[in-house]
């Protein structure tokens, strides 16, 4: 049977009772032979993760002062859980440890690497106690170069040799961290969990990597704003791409990577329902990536500007957008759409990039391409609408816009790539919610069900 790799979120794990329901989960299936675990995470709203106290107790330690308030709410989690899973470990041996090198870290000024990867180490001992399966350190195995990136050749051997898939028994290795260049411990970004996850899973050549979190998978669209939103049962990695890039937020960005690259389905998994199925991430020619409607999903952003460029017999003129777009680079601006007609270039730029040096950017554009007029229009919001299967149904564009005029909501923008797996239109950001329920409800009705398509 194919090797499983399960990598479980912080809210998975954030108390006893939450890890119980783990152990349930690797138990049921043999093939889970893998566990990646995060840092406790959040028990209620008005909980703080033990990563963000990690962080504070090296920021204090740098500064010369005692991080004991931030400290022993760490020590009291821990205790707690492993005093209710009732599990043998050497507990107090290792927070003695952790909180010696943080401040010692703290003390000679290195990052607050080591001190944030604590929350998935101790936590990474525990399960693999109460699992027992061994404990591997990512240290071992898991490599950064000297820019700061995975040492990807590196890693896939020493992970292949460490993790040898001829042993029955299983291991735990806890995300989020690795070995730097340097010799001291190195992390991923925040989520970094997700990567060390589908590193193992490229690694030991797993037939499915599991990321199992506290939802049933990825949703069609926001839940907040269309609450019943179907879960989609599965996604090409281009689509969620492109879902992810529009605001949809489920996995980690970069641990799409390491597990596409060997052709490696990714299962979002909750592990408060675990009979659920999820959300299958896969090729497009997997057997499973089946159209269950004419759309895969929505997903946006708000609060975007848009910067309109207008100049006669533009379009003959060589090099014009190309000074435009060298204004933004030289403020180091990124822009996310160019849409463009025979006389205008419009720019759209996230508010956040521009907003402190919007005047100096249109005057820079005036001096660069001497236009006849420049329009500024913001309090813009851009919805994407992806699907694979929009570009074997005829009238997709036009159902979506319909659904958008019946809703009275007024596009601004429209942009559409030769794929035809996405389109995007921009909305006024207090049409935004409106919108989406609209595209929502005019392709998946409240009382349709998921079907394949041809």
């Amino acid at each position: 049977m194919p090797i499983k790799v399960a990598k479980f979120g912080g809210t998975s794990l954030a108390s006893a009772p939450q890890i119980r329901k783990m152990q349930d989960i690797v138990r049921a299936d043999p093939d889970r032979r893998f566990v990646v675990p995060s840092a406790p995470g959040k028990r209620s709203g008005q909980d703080t993760k033990v990563t963000d106290l990690l962080y504070l107790c090296h920021d204090l330690a740098s500064k010369g002062l005692s991080f004991d308030d931030a400290w022993d709410p760490v020590c009291e989690r821990y205790r707690t859980i492993v005093a209710e899973l009732g599990v043998s470990l050497g507990l107090d041996a290792l927070l003695d440890e952790a909180e010696a090198v943080i401040a010692d870290h703290g003390n000679r000024g290195l990052p607050a690497d080591y001190a944030a990867s604590r929350g998935e180490a101790i936590n990474g001992r525990i399960i693999a106690a109460l699992l027992g399966f061994d404990y591997v350190d990512p240290t071992e195995m898991i490599f950064f170069n000297e820019r700061g990136r995975l040492d990807e050749d590196r890693t896939y051997r020493a992970v292949a040799d460490r993790l040898g898939v001829g042993d029955a028994g299983g291991a735990v290795v806890p995300g989020f961290f690795g070995l730097g260049a340097d010799g001291n411990v190195k992390t991923f970004g925040r989520g970094g969990s997700d990567v060390t996850g589908a590193i193992v899973a490229r690694g030991v050549g797993a037939g499915v990597y599991e990321n199992w979190t506290d939802v049933h998978g990825l949703l069609i669209t926001d839940p907040r704003i269309v609450p019943d939103a179907f879960t989609i049962e599965a996604v090409t990695y281009r689509e969620l791409r492109e879902l992810s890039y529009s605001g949809a937020r489920v996995l980690h960005e970069e641990a799409v990577f390491p597990v596409r690259a060997a052709g490696i389905p990714v299962n979002i998994r909750n592990t408060n329902d675990p009979d659920h199925p999820g959300t299958l991430i896969v090729a497009g020619d997997h057997p499973r990536a089946k159209l269950s409607y004419q759309i895969t999903g929505i997903a946006g952003r708000k609060d975007f500007t848009i910067i309109q460029v207008e100049k006669a017999m533009m379009n003959s003129e060589i090099g014009f957008g190309k000074r435009v777009l060298e204004v933004l680079a030289n403020q180091n601006i990124s822009f996310e759409h160019m849409p463009s007609g025979i006389d205008t270039l419009s720019v759209v730029i996230e508010d956040t990039a521009i907003e402190e040096s919007l005047d100096e950017v249109v005057e820079a554009i005036r001096s660069a391409v001497k236009p006849d007029r420049i329009d500024i229009d913001n309090n813009l919001a851009l919805i994407a609408t992806v699907g694979r299967g929009m570009a074997k149904l005829p009238g997709t564009s036009a159902k979506l816009f319909a659904a958008l005029g019946e809703a009275g909501v007024n596009i601004r923008m429209i942009d559409q790539g030769s794929s035809e797996m996405n389109i995007i239109v921009g909305t006024d950001v207090q049409d935004f919610e409106k919108a989406v329920q609209a595209i929502y409800r005019a392709f998946v009705s409240e009382d349709s069900q998921p079907r394949e398509l041809g």
